[in-house]
């Protein structure tokens, strides 16, 4: 109890900061965000604390920066002259257990420009790579810097203790007057200690001063449970050695201007945008939080930096003999004997993995000549779904990327179209009955790109056989079209055609009658994964009509007449069965009959709106797609909380809600958002954000259920929500795209409704579809396995 009392006496909480926080609010339109603090601490003064960090559309470089900057405005209000300390402090913290473990030190720097900082380090536990900070500010004419480089924030190490440390700034202004503690020395085990930086400045009478701080991290490792190692995409740009995080923030110091100003020259045109309601530029910025708070993770782009993980029962020699090392070793580094052992294992370790990547999802092998290497990207689906890039999701997220980070929106594509020519054969249980299947078959899009080896054990997801959904293979063919036309990279189409070709090939066997349409198997084979379907459906099934035609769209980009020519056939033919599902004023839920085949999706036109999205044809007719828009918005909408919420997912034609399961009854906002999009491209501009604004109200506003920054996948008709912090609102993105009407790189369809006999049975097409057919019986081990070698021999595939 004592020592507690003492750590409440020497610690932050003996700091008597006087805000109290009721004249202060705070603005965001990320990545930049403002705290006003009106006439608070100080009655006569106005302080506004610009935040920004570097997330600059179409920039790879600065966008990758682990760095805040924080410009505070002073006004001063009064009568005199005021003089103002400002004090930014940091705890040496990773969060966690960490924080007490020792060994952590805090160092003094002084850089180019006057600017002046503290460098963090921080030793994590548990064998996580180390992280060091570094706070800064610059010293100029009238702007004095001082530092408390260590202070005791708990715990019993000897030193300044955070209440010494508010003491000095209360009484002095600065730490010009504080007695130097000697030697910095590490933590002890059990204690606490963060570092403050303090700059002082003399506001005249009516006029207003600024001040900039800047906050850096250096984390230059990635490690994944699996072992496997990666360096981060910034770490091109200064060191891997984790020594980086001091000029990393001197340069934040200096840069954040161009910074600023770039950012603003993207926001600006949308926020005066007469067009748009006021509600929409805020929450448009704001669901951007995702990409880094998805637990973002952006790597140079190399393979993993290579270790004896993995290497298993393989025989190995480091004589240099037999390494072909000579001359590869600088002569500055033979003396070196560190160096020359370094270089012998990353010589071996290069020459063992090189196959092992090669049977990766690595999509940097498909790039072409001439063409970047931006990194490789991975957020997770949601804090509560450990999933990296999970496909069916990132199909309605990835409008956010495709219009501000193309080259990363390519990389994920490139990642997924080699996932596509993998095979796994390795055993997976799942859980919704227990069963053992392959992890992953040839030809079928991954529902992710793994979790604790991404990249190379793809498919975490294991509560159903995802290499029997229905919309993982057409999400990706539409998605690589829209990309195509979007950025008019023809290098791109060519790489990623023969996956293209192979997914649309592995769906073959879906069509099980052979009119052309694929058919649901009666489990939940899709995004909505405990919603079941059966038969034709209104979801999969249109997304495949519009896949056919994307599919041939983008073979008449890359030269493949016959590819072309057949999947357009194939569209025309799926176009007519899908016609079926009409039932006079919008598409069933699907053919099957049962319970809840007459249901109102929301989602009902994904396909109708990709097909937009990508310049394509429509895939049903105008005053259908309208019609059953209406139905959508009268239903899923406007019956639910006074159209206050977002479309629920599932409505009955008697006006209830589906209760066929848990995903019927609820609502998302990724979907509403897409939903919203469907309609502004089909005209119903003032329907489609009355739609969305529903997200907003439940999501952002001051009336709503307090998601800001955390929006959910979905919430439902009680108010409950279901997993914070999630991929699919960043969708929002496709109501800007379909108001923005982006240029579209692509070549005109021509149809042509003559039956002709070869377009009717395209022999190759049918043989390679042969191939990729899954067994029967999942325990066809051998079958599968040998047709696989048999079709990369065949076709080249891998």
């Amino acid at each position: 109890m004592s020592t507690l009392r003492g750590a409440a006496v020497s610690g932050i909480q003996s700091w008597d900061w006087n805000l109290k926080g009721h004249n202060s609010t705070y603005h965001a339109l990320y990545p930049r965000a403002w705290t006003v603090y009106e006439g608070e601490p100080d009655p006569e003064l106005k302080i506004v604390c610009r935040q920004i960090s570097p997330i600059i559309p179409h920039n790879y470089k600065e966008s990758s920066f682990p760095v805040s900057v924080f410009t505070y405005t002073l006004q001063n209000f009064g009568k005199t002259d005021a003089d103002v300390s400002l004090l930014f402090t940091w705890a040496n913290s990773v969060g966690g257990i960490s924080e007490f473990s020792g060994q952590h030190f805090n160092s003094d720097i002084v850089m180019e420009d006057d600017v002046h900082g503290v460098v963090l380090h921080h030793k994590t536990a548990n064998g996580f790579p180390s992280v060091t900070f570094a706070i800064a500010a610059q010293e100029t004419h009238g702007i004095h810097v001082s530092k408390c480089p260590c202070f005791v924030i708990s715990g019993n190490s000897q030193g300044i203790t955070a209440r010494d440390m508010w003491n000095e700034i209360k009484e002095h202004g600065s730490f010009d007057n504080l007695k130097p503690v000697g030697r910095l020395v590490p933590s002890q085990t059990g204690t606490s200690i963060g570092a403050a930086i303090a700059a002082t400045v003399t506001v005249p009478q009516g006029a207003a001063r600024q001040v900039t701080f800047s906050l850096a991290w250096d984390c230059p490792e990635i490690n994944f449970r699996s072992g496997k190692t990666y360096h981060r995409r910034y770490t091109k740009f200064y060191s891997t050695h984790g020594d980086a995080a001091a000029k990393i923030a001197h340069d934040a110091i200096l840069d954040h201007g161009h910074w600023e100003s770039w950012i603003e020259a993207w926001q600006i045109p949308i926020l005066e945008d007469k067009r748009l309601p006021e509600w929409y530029p805020v929450t448009l910025f704001n669901e951007l939080y995702y990409l880094n708070s998805g637990r973002t993770v952006w790597t140079d782009g190399a393979p993993p930096v290579q270790s004896l993980v993995g290497i298993e029962g393989r025989k190995f020699s480091l004589d240099r003999s037999g390494l072909g090392l000579k001359g590869l070793i600088n002569e500055t580094y033979q003396s070196d004997t560190a160096s020359d052992i370094l270089g012998r294992m990353t010589s071996i370790l290069e020459q063992i993995h090189i196959p092992v990547a090669s049977n990766s999802a690595f999509g940097t092998n498909l790039l072409q000549e001439g063409e970047e290497n931006i990194g490789q990207f991975l957020y997770l689906e949601g804090n509560e779904y450990h999933m990296w890039n999970t496909y069916d999701v990132h199909f309605y997220s990835s409008f956010a990327l495709i219009m501000l980070f193309p080259k990363l929106q390519l990389s994920i594509q490139r990642d997924f179209a080699a996932a596509v020519m993998m095979h796994d054969p390795s055993k997976m249980q799942l859980l919704h009955d227990g069963q053992w299947v392959s992890r992953k078959v040839l030809g079928a899009v991954p529902h992710d790109i793994g979790f604790s080896d991404p990249w190379f054990e793809v498919n975490s997801y294991n509560l159903y056989d995802v290499d029997r959904w229905k919309d993982l293979n057409p999400k990706f063919v539409l998605q690589v079209y829209r990309d195509v036309v979007a950025t008019g990279d023809k290098k791109f189409a060519q790489a990623v055609w023969p996956s293209v070709y192979v997914a649309m090939a592995y769906m073959d066997q879906f069509d099980k009658d052979g009119d052309g349409m694929i058919e649901n198997d009666g489990f939940p084979d899709q995004t909505y994964d405990t919603w079941s379907v059966s038969g034709v459906s209104a979801y999969c099934g249109g997304l495949w009509v519009a896949a056919l035609q994307a599919a041939s769209a983008l073979a008449r980009e890359v030269g493949d007449k016959d590819s072309e020519d057949y999947f357009l056939f194939k569209f025309q033919q799926a176009k007519v069965v899908y016609e079926k599902l009409w039932n006079g004023s919008y598409f069933d839920y699907d053919d099957s009959g049962g319970s809840n085949s007459s249901s109102i999706q929301a989602d009902q036109l994904a396909g109708q709106w990709y097909a937009g999205a990508c310049g394509l044809l429509p895939i049903v007719d105008k005053d259908k797609a309208r019609s059953a828009l209406e139905k959508v918005y009268n239903y899923n909408i406007l019956k639910v909380k006074d159209g206050k919420r977002g479309a629920v997912n599932g409505m009955l034609p008697n006006g209830g809600v589906d209760l066929s399961s848990m995903q019927s009854r609820e609502i998302w906002s990724g979907v509403t958002y897409a939903v919203a999009a469907t309609m502004i491209q089909e005209g119903f501009t003032d329907m489609a954000f009355h739609a969305a604004s529903g997200v907003h109200e439940a999501a952002w506003s001051e009336r709503g259920l307090g998601y800001s920054f955390q929006t959910p996948e979905a919430w439902n008709t009680d108010d409950q929500y279901r997993s914070l912090c999630y991929m699919r609102p960043l969708a929002i993105w496709a109501m800007q795209w379909a108001l923005s009407r982006p240029k579209l790189y692509k070549q005109e369809m021509l149809l042509d409704m003559n039956e002709n006999p070869q377009l009717v049975h395209h022999p190759g097409f049918a043989k390679v579809a042969r191939f990729l057919k899954l067994p029967e019986e999942t325990s066809s081990k051998s079958l599968l396995q040998t047709l696989y070698e048999y079709a990369s021999k065949k076709f080249a595939f891998v």
